[in-house]
C-alpha cells in the first residue's frame, strides 16, 4: 500500500493520510496542482501557511533555518503534536511561503504509517490538516473521508481511527515564540 501511494504522488496525486494528531490531505512539493486542490477542498486563502511533513531533523534542516539553541528545543519536542513556523530556506518554492514573512510550517509526526510514507517517498510530504470548511471537527475515520471526498482526492489511507485535535502550531518567525493553535501538543513549553 505505501509503494502504491507514493507512486500516485509520484504521478502528482493528491492524498488524505492519517498523522498522530488527526488526518491531512498530502501531495509532493513540487506539486502546484496538487496545491491548488488543497486550497479548493478546504477554502485556503494565499496567506495560508501549508506544512512540510518531514520524516527526520535531517529534512527538516534542508527547508528551515533553524539556529542551534532552537534546535535543542525543537528536538525535544519532537516527533509529535507540533507544528512550527520558522524562516523557510532557498529550498522552498516561493508559492508556499507566506507572502509577508517568508515562512513555511514543518513538523515531523510520531505516526507509524506517516513515517513508513516518508521514508519511502523520501522527501517532505506536503501538507495540511483535513479540517473541512465550516466543520469545527476534523474526520477521524478513513472510510468516512473516503465517502466524502473520493470525488476530489486520488487515494485516501486508511489505517483506522486516529487523532481528531490538529497539531500545536507555534510561530517562531519573531524574537519571542507565539502560539497561533492550541492541539495535541503540550503548547506550555513554548510559553
Amino acid at each position: 500500500m505505501i509503494r502504491q501511494t507514493v507512486d500516485l504522488l509520484h504521478a502528482d496525486g493528491l492524498i488524505a493520510y492519517p498523522t498522530d494528531s488527526c488526518y491531512a490531505l498530502g501531495c509532493r512539493l513540487g506539486n502546484k496542482e496538487g496545491i491548488d486542490r488543497i486550497r479548493e477542498i478546504r477554502h485556503l486563502g494565499d496567506d495560508h501557511h501549508f506544512t512540510l511533513v518531514c520524516r527526520d531533523f535531517a529534512q527538516f534542516g534542508q527547508f528551515v533555518h533553524v539556529n542551534n539553541a532552537l534546535f535543542r528545543t525543537l528536538k525535544a519536542a519532537t516527533p509529535g503534536g507540533y507544528t512550527f513556523i520558522l524562516p523557510a530556506t532557498k529550498e522552498v518554492p516561493r508559492r508556499l511561503l507566506h507572502p509577508r514573512k517568508k515562512t513555511v510550517g514543518v513538523r515531523i509526526p510520531d505516526h507509524v504509517v506517516t513515517q513508513a510514507l516518508l521514508t519511502e517517498l523520501g522527501e517532505p510530504l506536503l501538507s495540511s490538516t483535513l479540517l473541512l470548511p465550516d466543520e469545527t471537527e476534523a474526520m477521524t475515520q478513513g472510510w468516512e473521508i473516503k465517502e466524502r471526498l473520493d470525488h476530489v482526492v486520488d487515494a485516501v489511507i486508511d489505517s483506522g481511527e486516529c487523532g481528531d485535535e490538529p497539531t500545536t502550531v507555534v510561530d517562531f518567525s519573531q524574537n519571542e515564540p507565539e502560539i497561533l493553535r492550541r492541539g495535541t501538543g503540550d503548547p506550555s513549553l513554548f510559553e
